[in-house]
């Protein structure tokens, strides 16, 4: 299974869109102290996520929610699964 997520960080008050094939993994990467958007916090969590067959599909997900380029839309994204 192939997964397309979003973190949040409340220190930063961000949002980080991704896909990997290991989702407790990925983020326990995000939260390590590394150069790059999600690096210097480490308090990202897993907000949302979708679970695709393969990874092509993930990845289109994860393209299709960057695009939108929306705050508002993420969070709407957010809200309509409430985890």
């Amino acid at each position: 299974m192939f997964y397309t997520y979003i973190l949040f960080s409340k220190i930063s008050d961000k949002y980080y869109i991704g896909s990997t094939i290991n989702p407790n993994g990925t983020v326990k990467k995000h939260n390590t102290n590394h150069s790059g958007f999600t690096g210097h916090t480490g308090d990202w969590f897993i907000v949302w996520f979708e679970i695709f067959d393969n990874l092509r599909d993930a990845r289109i997900k994860e393209s299709q929610i960057k695009k939108w380029k929306s705050r508002v839309m993420i969070e709407k994204l957010i809200a309509s699964i409430g985890l």
